[in-house]
């Protein structure tokens, strides 16, 4: 049996979901897991009681198969959690994200923005037309704490990009943190 269909039938029959699998230099094996999501319920967050369970059973089955590792790695998917599936982008409907393009906007991109841009942070929406989305943003320059902002300034245009998820080479949650309140957006 293969690796990859060892670990996801070990993290899968223990009620989680698979993530992603990592290889690193020096034999880590990095293995992301989180609930399974069900619309309407409520939001589970993996404990580090569950990746220690998971460690147990994925070290018993890794070793069973003979799998070659220095150093296993189970963790939740974080703040920055990536976004494979179609089930992730719905989860995440309305969150802020951030996807890189496998190949950049080019002339499709109208004089928008630039040409050869490929990374783009936006609240992520469903799109009209079936089975695709798309993220919608303001190019606002950034300004530093205790900058103050004049009043005349123009809100910069809403943009909206759509894509399909075969465009994507990566799409995960948007790092956001507020310190000074203290919460995790």
């Amino acid at each position: 049996m293969a690796q990859q269909d060892i670990i996801e039938q070990t993290v899968t029959g223990l009620g989680y979901q698979l993530v992603e699998i990592e290889r690193s230099a020096g034999g880590l094996l990095r293995i992301t897991i989180d609930w399974p999501w069900t619309p309407g319920q409520p939001e589970q967050f993996v404990q580090a009681e569950d990746c220690e369970k998971v460690t147990r059973q994925l070290q018993f089955a890794l070793e069973v198969d003979a799998v070659e590792y220095r150093r296993l790695e189970v963790s939740s998917p974080g703040i920055d959690r990536p976004l494979r599936i179609q089930q992730d982008f719905e989860r995440f409907v309305g969150s802020i994200i951030d996807i890189t393009l496998k190949a950049p906007m080019g002339a499709d991109a109208g004089g928008l923005v630039a040409v050869n841009r490929k990374k783009f942070r936006g609240t992520l929406e469903r799109a009209e037309q079936s089975g695709s989305w798309q993220i919608t943003w303001r190019d606002e320059p950034t300004t530093k704490p205790g900058q103050k902002v004049s009043q005349k300034r123009k809100t910069p245009p809403l943009q909206v990009l759509g894509f399909v998820q075969k465009e994507l080479r990566e799409a995960r949650l948007a790092p956001i943190v507020d310190f000074k309140g203290r919460k995790v957006i």
